[in-house]
């Protein structure tokens, strides 16, 4: 690839995210003055084209001027529905931005200028975060929330599709605001029950307040195990699917 395709395709990818042509412009000629400097080639110094593009980022408000355009939504989803709804959602170009304290999803959307996001979620717990982050980074993945064990990454579709990866026309904000799994509305309903019987025996006079507390600390690990157990075996059928 030559330093002219290389710039076409960065230039394309940033009029994909809404980037301005003056801005694209200046842009290309600050990093066409650096490299004139070092001598590299762009791919060594820079990385591959989309990605670099997704990098920079897309269109910003202007300083000291709200992004009064935007869209705001709030949505959450149970561990067995999330992955699949983020990838719809972010087809929507709805850009997942952080978890709120309740786990759910905060997200934006700026009409016009909308970009498809891609989503994928994997386990950084430990040590093992680092070799993630390590392994997805250059690929133009960002961590973008955190949720017990698990860390949600998150990178513009241009950064695989290119110009293709803008929305042309994206749909209404949902109503909706839950997105169950019949796996998560099964685990729901057990918790309930759990929580019910707590409950109950604790009025009773079945349970003083310390037994009270352990009953729900019981409950509440039991109820992790099993929907562990339950994303587990849900992971090997995909991956029984997959092979």
């Amino acid at each position: 690839m030559t330093d002219d395709d290389y710039f076409t395709e960065v230039a394309g990818a940033l009029a994909a995210g809404g980037v301005p042509a003056p801005q694209i412009e200046a842009t290309v000629e600050d990093l066409r003055a650096h490299l004139a400097e070092t001598g590299d080639p762009p791919e060594e110094e820079f990385g591959p084209a989309a990605v670099f593009a997704a990098r920079l980022g897309g269109r910003a408000p202007e300083p000291d001027a709200p992004d009064e355009a935007a869209e705001h939504w709030t949505w959450t989803a149970d561990i067995f529905n999330d992955r699949r709804m983020l990838a719809v959602h972010g087809a929507q170009g709805w850009e997942f931005e952080s978890l709120d304290p309740l786990g759910r999803f905060v997200c934006r959307r700026t009409p016009g200028t909308a970009l498809r996001w891609e989503y994928r979620r994997e386990v950084i717990a430990g040590r093992r975060r680092a070799r993630v982050e390590d392994a997805l980074t250059p690929e133009g993945w960002e961590l973008c929330g955190e949720w017990l064990v698990y860390g949600y990454f998150k990178r513009p579709a241009a950064a695989t599709a290119g110009p293709a990866g803008a929305v042309a026309a994206p749909p209404a904000a949902p109503r909706q605001w839950l997105f169950l799994s019949r796996r998560g509305k099964a685990a729901l309903a057990v918790w309930m029950l759990l929580m019910g019987g707590a409950t109950v025996a604790f009025f009773l006079g079945g349970l003083g307040t310390p037994g009270f507390m352990l009953a729900i600390a019981l409950a509440s690990s039991l109820f992790g195990v099993w929907t562990a157990s339950l994303e587990t075996a849900a992971g090997r059928e995909r991956q029984t699917a997959a092979e």
